[in-house]
């Protein structure tokens, strides 16, 4: 099992140089992340593609990336590991995500609420500033979360001068499941690419440190090609998720 990863991992890491070098020459001295999404996969397989030289690790569910967070066995064997935090997030969860030991960014911001909450619970413990992300809802699905594109400014001023124990990293969206890119570039990456314009237009932000965090499995090679600058894959790298079977219904 943990071979299929180290293979998976590989042909990930091909298909994304292969997209990096097609990106525009005005993208082209921007190199991408890429975050290995492992979520409901167990801790040898986290492991395994750290010692194949995976770095960054993003998890949707904040029990999850605690439990691996604190794992002994990844805390002695991945010291350099840098996990994202891509799922919905609660306040009233947000002190187990920060107490997960090398967490690198919340990609999932998507209130003032929400940030003033974060900034408050990760200023006690007197470290740097916590990398964050806005999450935009560029799809317009009820059942994604994030703040429609219109919103974003707000929310990113709001970060810049009432949270200090944040710093404002980029933009991250989800996007529509299965776009057929035959129909044209996936409308809903240039719409992040347009709601950073407006955001560093509003506030005076340069664009290039400003990231954008777009593009899953199926479109990431895409998503490289038209800006991003962070890619969560999960299922190419580590195989189709695995959920528990549910409980049946008694009679």
């Amino acid at each position: 099992m943990t071979e299929f990863v180290v293979t998976g991992l590989k042909n990930a890491l091909e298909r994304f140089e292969a997209a990096c070098k097609r990106r525009p020459q005005e993208l082209s001295s921007i190199l991408p992340r890429l975050v290995a999404v492992s979520k409901t996969k167990p801790n040898e397989l986290v492991i395994a593609a750290y010692e194949a030289g995976q770095r960054h690790f993003g998890e949707n569910y904040v029990q999850e990336l605690n439990q691996k967070g604190n794992d002994p066995e990844i805390l002695l064997k991945c010291p350099d590991i840098r996990w994202h935090f891509i799922g919905r997030l609660q306040r009233n969860k947000i002190p187990k995500v920060i107490n997960t030991p090398n967490l690198f960014m919340v990609e999932t911001v998507d209130s003032a609420r929400l940030a003033t909450a974060l900034h408050d619970a990760w200023g006690k413990f007197g470290k740097e500033p916590l990398r964050v992300m806005v999450q935009v809802n560029t799809s317009a699905e009820e059942a994604k979360g994030g703040l429609i594109p219109e919103e974003a400014p707000d929310l990113v001023s709001h970060l810049l001068e009432k949270c200090p124990n944040l710093k404002f990293a980029g933009l991250m969206t989800i996007g529509q499941y299965g776009y057929d890119l035959s129909r044209g570039p996936n409308p809903d990456f240039q719409v992040l690419i347009k709601c950073r314009q407006n955001v560093c237009q509003k506030l005076g932000l340069n664009m290039e440190e400003v990231e954008l965090s777009m593009g899953m499995s199926d479109d990431f090679e895409h998503a490289i090609e038209v800006g991003s600058t962070n890619v969560r894959v999960g299922s190419s790298i580590f195989g189709a998720r695995e959920y528990k079977p549910k409980s049946p219904t008694p009679p």
